[in-house]
């Protein structure tokens, strides 16, 4: 019960108080032990790594068990689509399988366009890739969208951030299908370049498809996570130096290259111990965001192209190379093989392609070899050195710096991508290829959420990332001159607190910026990218209230600014925004030292007194009371006046000290950029995204509905073939079934395919009607002949109990009888008798009593009482009443179950015989426990300890006489049962005559009684161990 405290101090419980924190036990124990999923979100592909208590960084595999899926979404259009209807949704291979048929309906390579105006060039690049896409700009912000022909036409065009969101939801799906539980945080990688405003739009496509981002990690930091988790670097408190690897990423839309610095560090940890963790920093990056294996497979496509157009069945049709780019099918047919020729290239000298009517039914062959695809790609070979030097440029180092160059990305095995490497490091020494290339980044990711998330306990590495673009803030100073100031540098890590102060005492306001250079192609226009303003709204104000209050100058006023940027999306954000001043003030004395200087012990400043200079002994209050009180007069009037003085004293020497006045200021938040997306847009993509959800559910369980028609179709065929269903069904039915089958498997192939869920499962019912009855006659007369066994058997039992425990009654009322007879007998024969036996021995004293000199005097014996019966004749009222029922409905249902047919509705059915079996048997081990519960009394019943006393010949006549009546003795009073429901005894029952009985419990004195299910547990033991003694009997 949780305590908390009164306001007179007091402490009480309170419930409330304890449902609150054992809510909050539970809650943050769900949180710590949910699974985490790591994404590296890339161009063409999308991978995820799952982490969860029990699974380790596990690859989370498709539909189609590939481990990485296809970065693509596709809406299968229908022939007429309804408003307010969704078409069937297609992800990953499946969805680009569907390309060269559905080309404005298949949205590959998304990436790029993320968090990008429509005027911007990439997405105008996108555009001309892929000709049959409709894409328009959004409405709100003028990034891109997308308007599908598979929907009607007053359906509203899909963002970029809504097709994401649904590729994220598929990879949910497929993570929870392998955790078995629910998963909702998750880890991203992106670009190294990627700016705020796309690492928004990341953010908000998460949050549309229900995800919490734990954290943004750039793709080279999440490489270098993978590769220092099976390492050690050297310690720098131990002289080691640290070591720098470049990540060369190429991936399908473009290259990075991240320079890292791994080492190690010794930190404090609990208590006096200190501990050796690793550090991965980023130092630098190097990047050019069109340099990938997408533009690679653009120098193929121009090729094919132009030699389709010089071939002169193309030529007779009139075809050019901007009809055939801008011809929809005719893009995606080339786009694909593109894609397979660079990839086959990279393996083998010589490769082609044929396409069957490429463009208005002409056929074209194409072939090409790897030395013709490196002389077509010479300029894009070339940007690759760039990339490399910008990196090493920006970190201040020379190949010679570098430890190692790590190759990661699909398009990095492209044989003249690490010739270009290689020619600029001056060999192959440095080129590793010691991480997967493909899922570095992946694993990284996971590692990553595994050390954000407190359910698990993981290698400890500290990483930084960096910032990539320089960021500044903007602002009109107390002069109203504009001023600008530089927050980061690309090289500064995230996280890192940077602290400014301004001379403003009036409203103003502070725009931060983002410095983009126009070399990035990412918007139109200025370098300076603003990102968000704060307006203060307070200031002034709190500017006055330090004047009037605590007497500041302007002079002395500042106005303070801490910023960071937030390693979970890269945003600046505001830690700390006060105006301060520092002010001197006198120090006055304090309640404490108020009250040491009442008692005498002094001041702190306060010195000490010198030797001799002790106050008047104590002698001089012996005098007379005249002389006391002239004196106490005298020195009183003294003490007031150097009281005075050294008041005085004390005020002009107290020393002032500088305080530090703070107070925060309130702010408005404007995020600038592109506009911030409504709530109320937020709310309807969420529903339109779970609207599409529900159909998607809907159209699965209507395929499973006509799966399931469909195939009982063929089943019918089989039963009617089948010789038990024969003999189990009638003529009529079985003419039924088949003309019901036919004609359902005639309507599927005539249109029913495309009927509603509760068409199929009502021809689905039609055939099951008549098809269940018969099965139920098969399975009854299959099962009755055991289940009739096993109630004829629990009969033969209860009757043989019922009669064990009648027996049991009688004898113990006949023991009963004796014992009261004997017991008045023995009552009379002490009342005559007047003088006790004399003992020869009595005298004699036991051996351990034989030092004692005291005297024993021996208590009266306890009087001899007998347990009552455990069994009456009331108990077995309900037994035999259930038994005679029982056993008139068996022989009854017997007699008329012999007289159906086979093809006839059974009445004895196994339902019935298992519930008046399970009867028996409960009523049964009511009896067993009324007996288990009377022998745990009596072996529960304290008994007292014999004291030492003269033995005589009269207490060995009364051991004779108890052991001929029978009496049970506490430690005699074992609880023995027979499971068969044997003799009164407990032990053999009637199969079992001429053997002991095995008792499946013995209660001792100190024994708890066993539950009923402890009970039930060990007859059934017990019955197994018996029909295994009857099978070995019957084998000898």
């Amino acid at each position: 019960m949780a305590l908390s405290r009164s306001p007179s101090g007091k402490i009480f419980s309170s419930p409330i108080l304890s449902i609150l924190c054992l809510f909050y036990i539970f809650t943050s124990t769900s949180l710590a032990a949910s699974a985490v999923l790591g994404v590296d979100l890339g161009t063409e592909y999308i991978k995820a790594a799952l982490v969860k208590p029990g699974i380790p960084l596990e690859i989370v595999l498709t539909k189609d068990s590939r481990r990485k899926e296809t970065s693509a979404v596709a809406f299968k259009p229908s022939k007429n689509p309804v408003s307010g209807s969704f078409p069937e949704r297609v992800y990953g291979s499946d969805a680009v399988a569907l390309a060269a048929r559905f080309p404005g309906d298949v949205y590959p390579n998304l990436k790029p366009l993320l968090g990008l105006k429509t005027e911007n060039g990439l997405i105008k690049e996108y555009g001309i890739r892929h000709p049959a896409l409709q894409l328009e700009a959004d409405k709100t912000r003028g990034t891109a969208a997308f308007r599908s022909g598979a929907f009607a036409a007053d359906e509203q065009p899909w963002s970029v951030e809504e097709i994401l969101a649904m590729e994220l939801q598929s990879i949910q799906k497929n993570a929870e299908a392998l955790a078995g539980s629910k998963v909702n945080d998750l880890v991203i990688t992106v670009p190294v370049f990627y700016t705020t405003e796309e690492k928004r739009a990341v953010l908000l496509a998460a949050d549309l498809a229900g995800l919490r981002v734990l954290e943004l990690i750039s793709d080279g930091l999440a490489v270098g996570l993978n590769y220092a988790t099976s390492r050690t670097f050297p310690s720098i408190n131990e002289g080691g130096k640290a070591e720098y690897h470049m990540i060369f990423d190429m991936g399908a839309g473009s290259t990075k290259a991240s320079i890292l610095k791994f080492q190690g560090r010794t930190v404090k940890d609990v208590g006096k111990f200190n501990k050796t963790i690793q550090e991965v920093k980023v130092v630098s990056s190097g990047w050019d965001r069109t340099l990938g294996g997408d533009a690679l497979n653009s120098v193929i496509v121009d090729d094919m192209i132009a030699q389709f157009v010089e071939s002169p069945k193309a030529q007779k049709v009139s075809a050019t190379a901007e009809k055939v780019q801008a011809h929809g099918r005719a893009a995606a047919k080339l786009w694909k093989e593109a894609e397979r020729l660079r990839q086959i290239l990279s393996a083998n000298a010589n490769t082609q392609a044929s396409f069957e009517g490429l463009y208005e039914d002409v056929d074209f062959k194409y072939k090409i070899s790897r030395a013709e695809f490196e002389k077509l790609a010479e300029d894009h070979a070339a940007r690759v050195g760039t990339v490399f030097e910008k990196a090493l440029d920006l970190a201040n180092l020379e190949i010679k710096d570098l430890d190692s160059i790590i190759l990661h990305g699909g398009a990095i095995r492209t044989p003249f991508v690490q010739k270009e490497l290689e020619k600029i490091v001056g060999g192959s020494d440095k080129i590793r290829t010691n991480v997967n290339a493909d899922e570095a980044a992946v694993f990284g990711a996971g590692f990553r959420g595994a050390g954000l998330s407190p359910s698990f306990r993981v290698k400890e590495i500290r990483s930084y990332d960096g910032a990539s673009y320089a960021a500044g803030i903007k602002y009109i100073d107390i002069h109203k001159k504009p001023r600008h100031m530089r927050l980061y540098e690309p090289t500064t890590n995230v996280n890192a607190e940077k602290q400014f102060t301004f001379d403003n005492h009036e409203e103003f306001t502070i725009d931060f910026y983002q410095h983009v250079a126009s070399s990035e192609k990412v918007s139109p226009g200025s370098a300076e990218k603003e990102l968000k303003a704060i307006t203060t709204q307070n200031l002034t104000e709190s500017v006055a209230l330090l004047k009037e209050k605590h007497n500041c100058e302007n002079k002395d006023i500042r106005v303070h600014l801490s910023t960071r940027v937030s390693p979970v999306n890269g945003e600046m954000d505001i830690i700390k925004f006060v105006v301060d001043c520092e002010v001197e003030e006198i120090e006055k004395e304090s309640m404490v030292d108020s009250v040491k200087g009442l008692f005498g012990f002094g001041k702190k400043d306060q010195a000490p007194l010198e030797d001799g200079k002790e106050s008047t002994d104590s002698s001089s209050t012996t005098e007379s009371s005249t002389t006391s009180k002239k004196a106490t007069s005298s020195s009183s009037s003294k003490s007031a006046s150097k009281s005075a003085s050294a008041s005085a004293k004390d005020k002009e020497a107290a020393k002032s000290k500088k305080t530090l006045i703070v107070i925060p200021l309130k702010y408005e938040l404007e995020l600038k950029g592109l506009p911030e997306v409504p709530a109320s847009e937020i709310t309807r993509m969420k529903d339109r995204i779970a609207a599409f959800d529900d159909s998607d559910r809907s159209r699965r369980l209507r395929e499973e509905a006509l799966n399931q028609l469909e195939g009982f179709t063929y089943k019918a065929r089989d039963f009617l073939d089948n010789e038990e269903f024969i003999a189990a069904s009638t003529e009529a039915e079985r003419s039924d079934l088949e003309s019901k089958s036919k004609a359902a498997s005639e309507w599927i192939y005539s249109g029913g395919a495309d009927a509603s869920r509760d068409e199929l499962k009502a021809k689905l019912k039609e055939m099951k009607d008549i098809v269940t009855p018969i099965q139920k006659r098969r399975e009854e007369a299959a099962g009755r002949p055991e289940h009739l066994k096993s109630l004829k058997d629990a009969l033969e039992q209860t009757k043989s109990f019922i009669a064990g425990v009648r027996e049991q009654i009688k004898n113990e009322t006949e023991a009963h009888s004796s014992f009261s007879a004997s017991k008045s007998s023995a009552s009379a024969s002490s009342e005559t008798t007047s003088t006790a036996t004399v003992d020869d021995f009595a005298d004699l004293e036991d051996e351990e009593n034989a030092g004692s000199a005291s005297s024993t005097v021996t208590a009266p014996p306890e009087e001899e009482t007998m347990e009552p019966p455990v069994y009456n004749e009331a108990d077995l009222a309900a037994p035999q009443a259930l038994y005679d029922d029982i056993s008139k409905w068996l022989s009854e249902l017997v007699v008329q179950q012999e007289k159906l047919a086979a093809t006839a509705d059974p009445v004895l059915l196994i339902k019935d015989l298992a519930e008046k079996t399970k009867q028996l048997q409960d009523i049964g081990v009511e009896l067993i426990m009324k007996s288990m519960k009377q022998s745990y009394k009596t072996a529960r019943k304290p008994t007292s300890k014999p004291e030492k006393k003269k033995k005589s010949t009269k207490s060995k006549s009364k051991t004779k006489k108890s052991k001929k009546t029978g009496t049970a003795t506490a430690d005699e009073a074992d609880a023995t049962i027979d499971l068969g429901f044997g003799g009164p005894d407990g032990k053999a029952g009637k199969d079992d005559e001429g053997t002991e009985g095995k008792p499946i419990f013995k209660v001792e004195e100190n024994d708890e009684m066993p539950s009923e299910e402890q009970i039930l547990e060990a007859i059934r033991k017990a019955k197994d161990d018996k029909k295994e003694e009857k099978v070995k009997h019957e084998e000898l």
